[in-house]
Formats: C-alpha cells, structure tokens, sequence
C-alpha cells in the first residue's frame, strides 16, 4: 500500500508536522508563529503545560493559516509524555519536525542551591527533552527523515556564576544533541542544536535590562527555520545565536 505521506513529499507538497514544546510563551510561541506563517500547509502540535497561554499561541497561528492542536502536558513527566505522543500520533500521524525548547531559568550561588531547585532544573530543561525524543524518534528513524531541534544556551557552552543548575542542564542538553547526532547521521534524522544568548520573553520585562540589549524571540524561531528549509543533504549541527551589543 502506498504511503500518502511520502507520495506527498515526492510530488513536492509535503505538509509537515511540527511539535513545538514550551509553546506557551516566550521562544516557543515565537517558533509556531514563524512556522504558522512562513511554511504553508504547516500542522501544528503545540505543548506546555500552561493550557491558557497555549490557547493563546494557538489562535495567533490559526490567524495565520496553519492547522493547529494543543496537547497540555508537564514533559518531565514520563507517562504524561507517552499519553501525549499518543494523542499526537492519533491526531496527526507521524511528527516530522520536533522542536525540544521547554525549559526555565532560575539563578542561585551554587552553595545556596538546594537539590529541589536543582532537580527542577534538569528535569524541566533535560529530562523533558529526553522523554520527548525519545517518544518520537522511533518513526523518525523507521521512515528515515525527521528534524530534532534541541533548546541550549550559550549557557551550555560556557559557564556563567549563579547559574549552577541552570548551566548543568543546557550542558546536559548540549551533550544529548551530539550524543543523538552521531548516533542518527545515517538513518535521514537532522539534529541540530540551538545556543541563545539572552533572549526577549516575559521573564524579562522586571529585569530593568534595555530590550536593545535582548535578541527578539522572532529571530531565534527564523534562525530555526532557515535551518529546517536547507537541503536534506545539508546539517546545521548547532546555532550560536547572541545579542549584537554582545552578553549581558
């Protein structure tokens, strides 16, 4: 039996389906909204665990053409992600594009953080994106194509003070990029790994900080983009995307 999907993508209207984690606000909001508007056809699967700010992504997209869903889910949680790749796949169908960029950010000494704190950390910056690709990658790699886009930081590039748990997770996710790389370069899977630097979302607006001094969301979720649109022959294998005035 033919496979409507890749019959599709041979005659050149291949309509994506793009999860996006951490959709809610922020980067991962900005993510849905340059694909909603920028690739047609695109399907949307939009996840967080804040069901209010996703619905609000979600019409922003809706505005803008693409097909969209929301699947609310806390990705730490093991069986919550495996009840959410159900809902998608059942939705759905396969997910072509994964995008990893749930995360948080908290500051702290290292002697003042506490092992919850630092839990918490790696758990929402690490842990989720290992459920998640986990849950998807098998389809990936039995149809031999897929993206994966993993959320770091030049925090997972370099150490900054007061950021212990924080550094120790993009770290963490830095190394579960190329570890998935060098294990899915020959089975179709691109993986590429995303480093911002301080970047506009609503954790910002008390800061005091200029917004001249912070890269736009948009641009991060274009810099995706462009990355997803190269030839299947070519990889991005990571992203260092920092503010023009340089760190803050």
């Amino acid at each position: 039996m033919t496979n409507p999907r890749l019959s599709a993508l041979s005659a050149g209207n291949f309509e994506p389906v793009i999860l996006i984690t951490g959709a809610s606000q922020g980067i991962g909001a900005a993510i849905a909204q340059v694909f909603a508007a920028e690739l047609p056809g695109a399907r949307l699967a939009l996840v967080a665990r804040n069901e209010q700010n996703l619905r609000a992504t979600a019409r922003e997209c809706l505005k803008l053409g693409a097909e969209v869903e929301l699947f609310p889910c806390d990705v730490t949680k093991e069986k919550a992600v495996a009840a959410m790749a159900r809902a998608v796949g059942k939705h759905f169908g396969p997910v072509d594009v994964l995008i990893n960029n749930a995360g948080a950010f908290t500051m702290a000494p290292f002697a003042k953080t506490s092992a919850a704190a630092f839990d918490d950390m790696i758990a929402t910056n690490l842990r989720s994106a290992f459920l998640v690709t986990q849950a998807f990658l098998p389809a990936m790699t039995k149809r031999k194509r897929g993206d994966v886009f993993f959320m770091s930081s030049i925090a997972g590039l370099g150490a900054y003070p007061q950021a212990a748990a924080y550094c120790a997770a993009k770290f963490g996710v830095t190394g579960l990029a190329k570890v998935l790389r060098a294990e899915t370069k020959d089975a179709g899977v691109r993986v590429c790994c995303v480093h911002p630097g301080a970047t506009w979302s609503p954790s910002w607006s008390k800061s005091g900080v200029k917004p001249q001094r912070i890269m736009p969301a948009e641009d991060i979720a274009r810099a995706i983009l462009d990355v997803y649109r190269l030839s299947r022959r070519t990889v991005v294998e990571e992203i260092v995307l920092r503010p023009q005035l340089g760190d803050l």
